[in-house]
């Protein structure tokens, strides 16, 4: 079974993200903020990391700048789910996300996206792939 920890703050979001995944047969840990998300990482040792960008107390940015930065958490895929990057915003990129999938999202988008990270992985080095 897949471990996921979802970082969003909108309760209604994190609660379908939360629902679509656990449906798909995934175990998912939920964290409210960027802060609270970094302690699941390093604690827990999940497969994916699904999250916002915009957090209270440590931003998405922030969250996989950190994962980055630690060797034990370096190579964890990081998805951005957020509709706060426009085209041309390099912001993921310089914290080397994995992948991006803009709100809104089709339910079946995230878990094509999910599946597309776990088979692939996280590829260092390159820019942010879009999902689906």
């Amino acid at each position: 079974m897949t471990l996921i920890v979802v970082a969003e703050d909108e309760d209604d979001i994190r609660a379908l993200v939360v629902r679509i995944l656990r449906r798909a047969g995934h175990e998912v840990i939920e964290a409210a903020d960027g802060a609270a998300a970094l302690q699941d990482v390093r604690e827990r040792h999940p497969d994916v990391l699904v999250s916002d960008i915009d957090l209270p107390s440590m931003s998405g940015l922030e969250l996989c700048d950190a994962i980055r930065a630690d060797a034990a958490t370096a190579d964890l895929p990081v998805i951005f789910v957020s509709g706060s990057l426009v085209p041309g915003d390099h912001r993921a990129a310089d914290v080397r996300a994995t992948w991006l999938l803009p709100k809104p999202f089709l339910l079946g988008d995230l878990v094509a996206c999910l599946d597309r990270a776990l088979t692939v992985g996280h590829h260092d080095g390159q820019p942010p792939m879009a999902c689906p």
